[in-house]
């Protein structure tokens, strides 16, 4: 269940990136530490694109619409799991192999995308943590399988 969480949290949180990263720019401005910081100067960056983005080509949103489709529609896929584990034990190996797959992902299209270290190891979490739930829910499931 923390991983459909996580999958929905995701998902919720990429319908409004402009107004969230407005938030974020602002609250991390106020933190003395991030001031002048490669990470505040990032957020920064991030936040005059995407409001530009958005003020000129606002149909470039749908791309990040769609991402966050995909997560709502991943994580349903998921409550099959929390139904029955063992019949549905190779959705819990599909989500395992695709938080392995977001590290590749991160490092090799971010570097293409020039997206900086410290954000490409922030991507690379997500799937390294998703792997923590995933991976009790597997070992359960085969334990629930060898028990018949």
């Amino acid at each position: 269940m923390v991983f459909v969480v996580g999958l929905v949290l995701s998902g919720v949180t990429a319908f409004p990136l402009e107004t969230e990263l407005r938030w974020v720019v602002r609250v991390t401005d106020g933190w003395v530490w991030m001031n002048g910081s490669e990470v505040s100067m990032w957020l920064q960056r991030v936040e005059r694109a995407l409001v530009e983005t958005n003020a000129k080509y606002p149909f470039m949103a749908y791309g990040t619409d769609w991402l966050a489709f995909a997560h709502l529609v991943i994580a349903l896929v998921f409550i099959g799991v929390w139904r029955e584990p063992v019949r549905n034990k190779w959705v819990i190996t599909f989500g395992l192999m695709a938080c392995v797959a977001v590290v590749p992902l991160a490092l090799i299209a971010g570097g293409v995308r020039g997206i900086p270290v410290f954000w490409r190891m922030v991507d690379c979490s997500f799937g390294l943590l998703g792997m923590g739930p995933l991976w009790v829910c597997w070992k359960g499931a085969g334990e629930l399988e060898r028990l018949g």
